[in-house]
């Protein structure tokens, strides 16, 4: 019985994750209708996985945003990933 605990929480830290999100800037346009959103993903925190443009610049050529007026940045840690997430909202 204490090796299928010892199971259960070992599977439980596998799986688990933090999570974090924050202003990065804001200006003074007006808080427009638009949200660009872009995430790049890295193995061990420094290997890219896949797209890993994450920019202010292609989330909001992404969003069809010409006017930024937030930036926010969403960071998720995972057991053996991290992923960055950019979301700009503007007009």
């Amino acid at each position: 019985m204490k090796k299928f605990g010892l199971a259960i929480v070992a599977s439980l830290f596998l799986f688990a994750s933090c999570s974090s999100i924050g202003p990065l800037c804001a200006t003074s346009n007006k808080v427009g209708s638009k949200v660009g959103e872009s995430t790049a993903n890295f193995l061990f925190g420094v290997i890219p996985m896949g797209e890993t443009d994450a920019s202010i610049q292609a989330v909001a050529r992404k969003g069809g945003i010409t006017s930024i007026s937030t930036v926010d940045v969403k960071t998720t840690i995972g057991i053996f990933t991290v992923k960055y997430t950019t979301i700009v909202t503007g007009e």
